[in-house]
């Protein structure tokens, strides 16, 4: 299972199977590296997990688990333990084709930085990582006094506004400066990947402004604002109106019926919910051998179904046929109903057309449908509206209604009216909550739970799948779960 992870030659002094287990006992228990290593030695039952250990056998290091950490993460398999978790599930016939998604937010391991802050430690990155005949040349473009070899903040009277707009320009001016020594030449990897981050944050957080064409910090927040050189993935994100973060958002699949978790993806803090969607559900979309039902089964048990909450109800994994056939992703995501503010017409009482290519307003005038760059399109009834005995109760806008489409429009329209059906919300209200569940028992630890215990994306994403390994070992547990004589897994019976 780890042989790919280390050279042909030698072997390791600890094996990786018990390094393995440790890892996953220990997001089970919550416990440090220390800690873990420590139960390992003194506690007999974490030697009989790890394969039925003597009493006396030796321990290791606690790095040897930050190494352990790193070389699944870095590999083509970076959830391989997860993974083993799901196909033994699969294999005791505990892995249906019904799913219910969540996201839940991972805050980053790192400080959000100002924009002062982000500058000088985005030059101070060029410079570390340029050689000594570079940096003598990156250097001599320096024209403020800023040495650039600590994270201190120039001493200034942050309540002058003149003296924070002349830092905020000069610092600016040697970010500016720096990379454009650079323009054209062939520079290595980490010199390259080093030079795009001050253009990066100037580009997001300056504008210029006053006389001379000053560059000062912008009133506004980038739609994809880098909020930490040291971890430049992590983005601000929001799990409500109200709730904000910055990391990134961990997501998961589970099977409602079993409570296994069978996918878990990783994305920027920023990404809505119905982005990595898609994904999640992957197994049941490809229908592997040992978790798709026998080809004898009634289509009410071959039909996937896959349940998500209203963050879900906006992007590509809803995008079902009218009439399901068999093996087809039945959606039950809710969608919100449509609305509009001042209790006017909401869309809903606009009749779309999408076959035609047209809206048709209350009033009973049509305008066509068109198609938008961003895959959407629009209705504008424009002129229409003037001479309306309705408009008072549609729009105060001065062009007329606009109508939005969806590149989902059908879905949307679809769902709206799924969920005003009784009987398909006491389904989805039995069924979706059980997620919560589970992602609590993910997280309610300390080390490795809601916030990150490493930098970037993709090592944060192999790390979020190890409580959820553990989650899944903890399930089998409780559910009998016992391998044959012939190899394979099955639920044990008393």
């Amino acid at each position: 299972m780890f042989a790919d992870l280390f050279a042909e030659d030698g072997r390791r002094s600890v094996p990786p199977m018990i390094v393995a287990v440790v890892m996953v006992l220990q997001r089970l228990e919550g416990l440090s590296d220390r800690e873990a290593v420590e139960r390992f030695a003194f506690d007999v039952r974490w030697k009989y997990a790890a394969g039925g250990l003597d009493l006396d056998h030796p321990g290791f290091v606690h790095t040897v688990l930050v190494d352990m950490r790193a070389r699944p993460a870095a590999s083509e398999r970076p959830n391989r333990i997860f993974e083993r978790t799901v196909q033994v599930a699969a294999q005791a016939g505990l892995a249906g084709r019904r799913r219910v998604l969540d996201s839940t937010p991972i805050y980053d391991a790192v400080a959000t930085q100002d924009t002062v802050t982000l500058i000088r430690s985005a030059v101070r990155g060029l410079l570390r990582a340029a050689d000594h005949v570079l940096r003598a040349e990156l250097r001599a473009m320096i024209s403020s006094a800023d040495a650039y070899t600590d994270m201190a903040k120039p001493v200034i009277d942050w309540t002058d506004a003149a003296e924070r707009e002349a830092l905020v320009d000069s610092r600016a001016g040697d970010g500016y400066a720096l990379p454009a020594v650079l323009d054209g030449r062939t520079l290595e990897q980490e010199v390259a990947q080093a030079a795009r981050l001050p253009a990066t944050v100037l580009g997001q957080d300056l504008e210029v402004g006053g006389e001379g064409g000053v560059l000062r910090i912008a009133r506004k927040v980038a739609k994809d604002r880098v909020i930490s050189t040291v971890d430049p993935e992590a983005r601000h994100g929001h799990k409500s109106v109200s709730r904000s973060f910055d990391g990134y958002k961990g997501h998961i699949a589970d099977d409602p019926d079993s409570e296994i978790i069978t996918a878990t993806v990783v994305s920027a803090g920023n990404v809505g919910d119905a982005g990595p969607a898609a994904e999640l559900p992957a197994d049941i979309l490809s229908a592997p051998a040992e978790i798709a039902p026998a080809e004898t089964a009634p289509a009410e048990i071959r039909r996937a179904e896959v349940y998500g909450d209203a963050a879900y109800g906006t992007g590509p994994l809803p995008a079902e046929p009218a009439e399901p056939a068999e093996g087809d992703i039945i959606s039950m995501v809710k969608v919100q109903p449509a609305n509009a503010s001042g209790g006017r017409f909401s869309k809903d009482v606009f009749t779309i057309d999408l076959d035609a290519g047209q809206v048709t307003c209350p009033n009973r005038v049509s305008v066509e449908i068109r198609p938008q760059s961003d895959g959407g399109a629009v209705a504008r009834f424009g002129a229409a509206c003037v001479a309306c005995p309705l408009a008072a109760r549609c729009t105060t806008a001065r062009d007329g209604r606009v109508i939005t489409i969806s590149p989902h429009e059908g879905h949307l329209a679809r769902g709206r009216a799924d969920s005003r059906d009784p009987d398909w919300l006491a389904d989805y209200r039995a069924t979706r909550p059980k997620v919560e569940r589970k992602l609590a028992h993910m997280l309610r630890r300390r080390h490795g739970g809601r916030r990150a215990r490493m930098r970037g994306r993709a090592k944060i994403d192999a790390d979020f799948s190890l409580p959820a390994a553990a989650v899944n070992l903890a399930r089998l547990g409780v559910l009998g779960v016992a391998s044959t004589i012939h190899g394979s897994w099955t639920v044990a019976t008393v």
